[in-house]
């Protein structure tokens, strides 16, 4: 790869008109009066992440010179909205969505939107306002990921996990105008919307009710029930004017203590939904279990990719061992997704082999192998895949070659267990030295920065020019912030995070690696490692450990483990067991935690 050139961007200069609004229909308002909109989100008609090379040209082949009006007139953004829209043509009698005593086919969904979308409309909802939802992965959440984009508003959908604190401190970062609220969260999101500044107008607030969480205030504005029935089926749905219009406004899960307001358009979503399907080579009609959240990058785009192929979206509050296994067994799934976490959790659970083999997409973290070897042989048919909410979901697939069919289990594992290739809408990945940029050796040994181009990036950080600007560079690649190496088959493997790598006695130790040989202890069920500072080594490993109810191994034993199956500059100076170790709503453990406690022992 070329040297990376390091330029400042400013999203300004991409932007488009100051304002949608103007271009809205009149829609009628309810007697609540409206509070005063001060911004938008707005398009990046000529996104910067593109390189020149990606500007759209008139073709022109010998003779052949199409005329600009043609060129004009064979312009459609892509939106999976259009997914939606499909489905309830070809699959419109077909189940699309189960959860509990509810059944809802393709064609029930799409009326639904359409209805929910001239309902958000007529509460004065237009172009660029951005639409929060607070709910774990039930049916609403399912079709707001359709109706608010439908309304031309901007998705954002919050961690549920979040304190009351960060709640409102998002909303406020993102000016939401409306907030659907599970009833499970209305009371943490009430204690959210007082601790807004009293100068800013609250959000209008709608409630989605669930028998299972009732909530008896009538303190919401309306009711989701209410403006679905009330709303108009015949809805003329607002379309993009450019597919680099916002979608979807995700925020990182907060591993780095900051989150980040990322910005996704129409175009990036649609083709991370495709990308996603084809790398995964998912089938017509999959019945898909909910365990990722859709509140992490819309469900690892998922929410709108089920609608492509006519897929049956099985709805799950709780995700957990007993509940998972139960929805499993009940509706016959034949796809799932799962961070590492709760892969893990699976194959603690239960000894026994599932009825039918399941499909599992994992990523959000590098799994260790071990986890993969007993989740495999339960039952669970593994793909590995690595990306960011960056980059939509996940982007680098570790594509299975048919030569590695006839390896042993712990190798096919060991393979498994790399992140893998690019993905046909991102098909450039590479690992770059930090510092100059240039490619390092493809021999799985030598640690770069991993860096990828292509379709399904953001369009960048909310309110944050120069972080857009210090990740994405003028040539189109963006830097991850993680670090790896390149094998030299082509295949990147993850190694951590850049402020995750300890350096001891000036060897590069990866955390990652360590992790991986803990978890081959028989008594390990969880593991993490981080840097304890060290006068004479500069930093040493330091691991932390919850371990199996029955078994109870000391700190020497640990250690002597890993004596045996590394070098000893990589042992872990230090164990620290712990009941459970901290993580972050989508399952990542949260190293900048232990990395404080490791600095006080």
């Amino acid at each position: 790869m070329n040297t990376l050139s390091h330029t400042y961007l400013n999203l300004r200069n991409y932007s488009s008109s100051p304002s949608f609004h103007q271009f809205m229909p009149s829609l009628p308002c309810p007697p609540r009066p409206l509070k005063q909109r001060t911004s938008t989100i707005n398009a990046s008609l000529s996104p910067p992440h593109l390189s020149i090379n990606s500007t759209p040209l008139s073709p022109q082949l010998a003779n052949v010179q199409p005329t600009s009006a043609a060129i004009a007139n064979n312009i459609t953004s892509l939106t999976p909205m259009q997914f939606l829209e499909r489905a309830a043509v070809v699959y419109g009698d077909c189940p699309s969505i189960l959860y509990k005593d509810i059944t809802r086919t393709w064609s029930d969904t799409r009326t639904r939107c359409l209805k929910l979308a001239s309902s958000i409309a007529a509460l004065g909802i237009t172009r660029g306002d951005v639409v929060s939802v607070v709910a774990p992965n039930v049916p609403a959440m399912c079709e707001l990921h359709f109706a608010v984009p439908m309304a031309g508003a901007v998705l954002n959908t919050i961690n549920t996990r979040l304190d009351s604190n960060n709640i409102s401190n998002l909303l406020r970062h993102c000016d939401s105008k409306l907030v659907f609220v599970d009833s499970q969260f209305a009371s943490l999101v009430w204690e959210a919307i007082t601790l807004l500044p009293p100068h800013l107008p609250r959000p209008i607030l709608v409630l989605i009710e669930d028998q299972e969480y009732s909530y008896i205030d009538n303190s919401f504005d309306h009711d989701y029930e209410i403006m679905v029935e009330n709303g108009d089926a015949a809805f003329e749905w607002v379309r993009p004017r450019s597919e680099w219009d916002p979608i979807a406004l995700n925020y990182t899960s907060g591993t780095t203590y900051a989150p980040k307001g990322v910005v996704h358009s129409h175009r990036s979503a649609f083709l991370q939904s495709v990308n996603t399907l084809f790398e995964w080579s998912v089938p017509r009609q999959p019945v898909y279990l909910w365990t990722v959240p859709m509140f992490h990058c819309n469900g690892w785009s998922f929410a709108w990719g089920l609608a492509a192929v006519g897929g049956v979206n099985v709805c799950l509050r709780r995700v957990d061992a007993p509940s998972i296994y139960q929805a499993l067994e009940e509706h016959g799934a034949t796809h799932m997704c799962a961070a590492p976490v709760v892969l893990n959790m699976l194959s603690c659970y239960t000894g026994k082999t599932l009825a039918a083999p399941v499909h599992v997409l994992t990523g959000g973290a590098p799994p260790p192998a071990a986890v993969l070897g007993r989740a495999e042989s339960l039952g669970f048919i593994l793909t590995q895949g690595y990306g960011l909410t960056e980059t939509g979901g996940l982007v680098v697939m570790c594509t299975w070659k048919q030569e590695w069919d006839h390896l042993k289990g712990s190798e096919r594992a060991r393979l498994k267990a790399r992140q893998g290739v690019g993905s046909i809408c991102t098909t450039e990945v590479d690992v770059v030295d930090s510092y100059t940029g240039k490619s390092v050796a493809r021999d799985g040994k030598t640690i770069g920065e991993v860096v990828l181009r292509g379709g399904t990036l953001m369009s960048g950080y909310l309110n944050d020019e120069e972080g857009t600007s210090r990740c994405m560079k003028e040539n189109g690649w963006f830097w991850t912030g993680d670090m790896g190496v390149m094998h030299e088959d082509g295949y990147l493997e993850v190694k951590d995070r850049s402020k995750d790598i300890i350096i001891c006695g000036g060897e590069n130790v990866s955390s990652v690696e360590v992790e991986s040989v803990l978890y081959t202890h028989s008594a390990v069920h969880e593991a993490a490692v981080v840097a304890r500072p060290c006068k004479h080594w500069g930093e040493t490993a330091c691991a932390f450990v919850s371990l199996k109810a029955e078994k109870k191994p000391t700190e020497k034993e640990i250690r002597e483990f890993c004596k045996e199956r590394m070098p000893l500059f990589m042992v872990p100076r230090s164990v620290v067991f712990m009941p459970e170790l901290p993580k972050t709503s989508t399952g990542k453990i949260q190293k900048f935690l232990l990395r404080d406690m490791a600095k006080q022992i």
